[in-house]
């Protein structure tokens, strides 16, 4: 925003002495606009100081993916939007045979196990579980009785979640690739940390008898947020950042009102 082209220094009227007309020495006063040196920004420094910045739903290191920044006023709908306590969807790799201390790929290795034994379909099976248990607790954390009215308008609207602080919880989760060592899911989840993901991936491989360690964890959605809503870092520049703005208003504005 500093860097932009500033705007013209405002202008006062000043009585300024000239020479008179008739000469002699003889001078008068005569009205003449001005600029007003304090808009210079030699003195008045860089125009934009309190320029606030906000982060939303935060990504560590090691992850990648969408990442939601208020900007201004837009700090107050970022609070706005994390009490909606909205889905996030992440890509997350996974690769067969070994275990680290940290749950990835890049750390130090601690074991080394067989694989050949995973099929997808045996994958697939843990991932309905894990899924089948995640539901139960979403729906003790939603703190809604299932046998209303209430209950059944919220299911159809897909506003069921938790309101208040919860456990990390996986809404859906399904197999995207598999081609042994590898493996890639599409995770649904709520509250969660990358970390957790990398964890999940960890006890994947526990319960198919064998080991795992994420290689890689890609937020593709927060809440109404996206891929394709997001800007590259070629694009952070004032009229793409204003542009991306103005384009994600009325999503915003939905979603608020819907949930809130």
């Amino acid at each position: 925003l500093n860097a932009a082209p500033g705007r013209a220094p405002r202008q006062r009227v000043r009585f300024l002495p000239t020479p008179a007309p008739g000469g002699g020495g003889a001078v008068e006063l005569v009205a003449t606009r001005v600029p007003v040196l304090a808009d210079h920004p030699l003195v008045r420094g860089p125009r934009f100081k309190k320029l606030k910045i906000g982060a939303g739903h935060r990504l560590d290191v090691k992850a990648s993916g969408v990442f939601v920044l208020g900007v201004g006023h837009g700090n107050k709908l970022l609070t706005d939007l994390y009490n909606c306590h909205l889905t996030k969807v992440y890509i997350v790799g996974g690769l067969f045979g070994k275990a680290t201390d940290d749950f990835s790929d890049t750390g130090n290795l601690v074991e080394k196990t067989t694989f050949d034994h995973i099929t997808r379909e045996k994958l697939e099976r843990i991932l309905a579980v894990i899924q089948g248990t995640n539901q139960k607790a979403l729906l003790m954390y939603s703190n809604i009785d299932m046998k209303t009215q209430e209950a059944y308008e919220l299911a159809v609207k897909g506003l069921i979640r938790p309101m208040e602080k919860s456990p990390p919880i996986i809404t859906a989760v399904r197999c995207l690739q598999f081609a042994l060592p590898e493996f890639q899911l599409e995770i649904h989840c709520l509250h969660e940390t990358q970390q957790y993901l990398r964890k999940m991936v960890h006890e994947i491989g526990l319960e198919l008898k064998s080991s795992a360690v994420c290689t890689q964890v890609r937020r593709i959605r927060d809440g109404v947020f996206t891929v394709d809503d997001a800007l590259p870092r070629t694009q952070w520049n004032l009229q793409s950042i204003q542009e991306a703005i103005q384009n994600c208003q009325l999503k915003v504005e939905t979603e608020l009102e819907k949930t809130l």
